[in-house]
């Protein structure tokens, strides 16, 4: 599939529906968002072979001048069915927020608001535009299950239930306005659908066992019977990050939780990002998304990406982090004010490995130099990562420390790009 126009599914009040979208592209100076549509219309289909059939014979939309039109329009029926990441189910949502606020219910919520209010916007459907203006409490859907503990959390969910209940129906309508099906060709539909037969046919069914199979299977009684091992699915995902060379990280802010991608070539660190700054995303579905689209930063200059790319694309991506690329900041600062026993080292080690690599990214030396041992945060820091009775202690007040600290926790900041 071309990566940088996507097949989705969106579930809508009369059924679901496939469509084509266009994250953003770059054409001279100009930077466009579009989906298959025309003018005011988005364009959707009830089944695939239909989308097929309409791409395959029209040249009056608002994606033909898109660069990787032709390549799209000359795709197999089957490489046109959305992947798990991209089926948003909207009429869903008010189930979804009255159930607990797990994981896997908000990682659904983040993906399903994302499209909506990016249809919103590319549609100018200022109702579905406005909702989201008004309700910014349902961006912490993104921050994941830490938002919504004890009974602030709970308020913040209720408040996001609160929401959904009073014009969520709305935005359905709204979005439903603009959607709609043209005539396509019923010759062009048949060849379409003979395309997607073939292909399900070709697929192996582990099911459909044949009786030649089972006679075989009755005299392998005493083999073991194979079973998911998630623990092994989930070495397997590990594995797959080591073999690339690229790690998934996730970083914790006082604001929000986000995901990203890192590598070191020759001990250089390499963000997902350009020109110094680091792209995140407040969901691993997020940035799973974006690394199914052509985008232009410095890791996709690295040999192995393309295999994370193509892993996004047909699906059988998962992002996987593990602990030592787990970053939290909160509470840091607060601590070394305390005192070097009041500090979590590990977390502090860690920490200053990442402002070290996103200085290092941005061809920066402010981070060395402020973590350099002639200076009082950086004595500070040394002696807390190395302790050793025969060095002297830094002695309060540590206020000066604690602020210098502070800098760097903004400047970090602000190197990450909010995608």
């Amino acid at each position: 599939m071309a990566g940088d126009i996507i097949p989705i599914e969106l579930g809508l009040t009369r059924g679901d529906f496939v469509t084509l979208w266009a994250p953003e592209w770059h054409e001279g100076d100009d930077e466009w968002e579009a989906f298959l549509g025309h003018e005011e219309d988005l364009y959707a289909f009830e089944a695939v072979a239909h989308l097929a059939a309409f791409i395959r014979n029209d040249n009056d939309n608002d994606l033909v001048d898109h660069p990787s039109w032709k390549v799209v329009a000359a795709l197999a029926a089957n490489e046109l069915e959305p992947d798990d990441l991209h089926r948003f189910d909207l009429v869903g949502v008010p189930e979804l927020v009255a159930d607990d606020p797990d994981a896997d219910t908000l990682a659904e919520l983040a993906a399903t608001f994302e499209m909506v209010q990016t249809i919103g916007d590319v549609c100018e459907i200022s109702s579905v535009t406005a909702f989201f203006a008004g309700n910014p409490h349902l961006g912490s859907v993104g921050i994941g299950v830490d938002a919504y503990v004890g009974k602030d959390g709970q308020n913040l969910w209720d408040r996001i239930g609160a929401s959904v209940s009073k014009s969520w129906d709305d935005v359905i309508d709204a979005i439903d306005s603009v959607v709609t099906t043209p005539d396509v060709d019923a010759s062009a539909v048949d060849i379409a659908e003979a395309e997607l037969l073939a292909a399900a046919e070709n697929v192996v069914d582990v099911d459909d066992v044949s009786d030649e199979d089972e006679d075989v299977e009755d005299n392998s009684e005493d083999e073991d019977e194979e079973t998911p091992d998630p623990i092994a699915d989930a070495a397997a995902d590990e594995n797959f990050w080591v073999t690339v060379g690229i790690d998934p990280v996730r970083i914790i802010t006082s604001e929000d939780t986000y995901y990203t991608l890192r590598c070191y070539i020759d001990d250089e660190p390499i963000f997902l990002g350009r020109t110094g700054s680091i792209t995140v995303f407040g969901s691993e579905r997020s940035l799973a998304r974006y690394l199914a689209d052509d985008h232009d930063h410095d890791l996709a200059k690295v040999s192995t990406y393309a295999e994370v790319q193509t892993a996004a694309i047909d699906g059988s991506l998962k992002i996987e982090i593990t602990d030592d690329n787990v970053y939290v900041l909160p509470g840091l600062a607060d601590d070394l004010a305390v005192g070097p026993t009041a500090v979590d080292a590990d977390q502090l080690d860690l920490a200053v490995e990442l402002f070290t690599d996103a200085a290092d990214f941005a061809d920066d030396d402010t981070v060395e130099t402020a973590l350099a041992a002639s200076t009082p945060l950086g004595w500070y820091v040394s002696y807390t990562l190395e302790p050793d009775p025969n060095r002297l202690a830094p002695s309060a007040p540590f206020e000066v420390e604690a602020e210098a600290w502070r800098a760097l926790e903004r400047d970090f900041e602000a190197r990450l790009r909010k995608n």
